[in-house]
Order: C-alpha cells, then structure tokens, then sequence
C-alpha cells in the first residue's frame, strides 16, 4: 500500500506539472495587436491643448525609476495647458508582458506620491465620459504641504480598461488560460488644486475626452479600453 500510495502521488504531481506546463502563457499580446509608442502616438498638440514645457509632472524617485525600468518598456511624462490657463499632468506607462505579478504597482499613485512624501487620500470612483464610451477611473488627492493634487488613473490589459485589484487579476488570469501574455498600461492625470479651492476633476474629464478623440483610432482602446 505505501508503495502504490507513493506512485499516486507521483502521478499527481507529474499531472500537475504537465498541466502548468501547458497553461503556461507564451504568446505576448502585443505581437497580435497594433503596436504602441507612446511618444509618437500621444499628439503634442490637440484640441486646444498644447505642451507646457514649464511645469512637470510627479515623478518616481531614482530608486522607484530603476524598477520602473524594468517593469515597463516605455514611460511617458508631460503637462498640457490650454488657452484658459487649465494645465494637466499626464503620465502613462506601458509594458508588453503583463504576468500575474504586482510588479507594476510601483507606478500606481498610492505608492509613486506616497514614495514623494505625499499623503494619499482615496476620493471613489468615476466615470470619464469618452467620444466612443466611458472609462472607470480611480479619484485621489495627494497633499504634501500647500500644494494639493487631484489625480485619476485606470490601468489597461490588452484592449480593455480595468482598475488595480480583482478585475485586474482575472484580466490576467483570462488571458493566461488561452496561453497569453497580456501587455498593458497605467494611465494617470492630475491637476493643481488651488488653495482652499474644492477638488474639482473637470479640467482632467475635458482634457481625457479631447485625449481620447485625439489618437489614432487603431490604438485607442489600448490606452482608454473603448
């Protein structure tokens, strides 16, 4: 009986094995879909909006930056102004090999500003009204000292739009099942509050809504999801 009960086991394992094996993902998303480049893609101009080489948007510290680089394959940082003074802050950062992995959560808000010394605040969940559909986004505020900064993001998996968390992972896990690697983005904005002024999101939901009408339709589901 022990012997028989060893060579059971042995079986189990090696049919679990196999089965990793074969649910192991191999094919890379991005190879089947239009390819990304952010600094191409993303217009510098449009609709009004125009890049303000004055002021810049959070960025990682250099410890934070290093593993940054090697989670993502391109990052891109710039402010956009338009005729009525409004300046918002856009940073996006893509990668083509989105595995099960919090690996990426490096560039999420919470911990990007929190690694600045900004105290971060969750402000719910909203919908962005888009030219093709919505986009559920995640409402912040960072405060460090007088300045105080609105911020939404959303994260990407493939074509779809998702949030950090459990849709995120069954995004993944899907995509894992049929023996793919999903690529992915984080998109993030913010604005400047003024002081004592209430948090408004309106310039960030205007601009996002110009963005989104802005870019190249065959790859604009892989920043927004629709």
């Amino acid at each position: 009986m022990p012997l028989l009960r060893a060579i059971w086991l042995l079986a189990a394992m090696l049919l679990a094995v196999g089965l990793a094996q074969a649910l192991k993902p191999e094919r890379l998303v991005a190879d089947r879909l239009a390819p990304i480049d952010l600094k191409a893609q993303v217009p510098q101009e449009f609709s009004g909006w125009r890049i303000d080489p004055d002021t810049a948007p959070v960025l990682p510290d250099p410890t934070l930056q290093q593993r940054l680089d090697s989670v993502y394959d391109q990052t891109l940082a710039r402010t956009y102004v338009n005729a009525q003074g409004e300046r918002v802050m856009l940073t996006i950062a893509y990668g083509r090999d989105q595995k099960l992995s919090e690996a990426t959560a490096v560039h999420r808000p919470e911990f990007c500003y929190g690694a600045q010394g900004f105290d971060i605040r969750g402000a719910g969940l909203s919908q962005v009204a888009l030219p093709a559909g919505q986009v559920k986004v995640q409402r912040l505020v960072g405060r460090l000292g007088p300045r105080v900064e609105p911020i939404s993001y959303w994260v990407t998996l493939a074509d779809e739009a998702t949030l950090p968390g459990v849709g995120r992972k069954l995004g993944q896990l899907r995509h894992g099942l049929a023996g793919e690697v999903a690529d992915g983005m984080l998109v993030r904005v913010s604005t400047l509050a003024r002081p004592g002024a209430e948090i408004s999101y309106a310039a960030q939901d205007r601009f996002l809504h110009d963005l989104a009408g802005a870019l190249p339709a065959d790859v604009r589901p892989r920043y927004f999801g629709v």
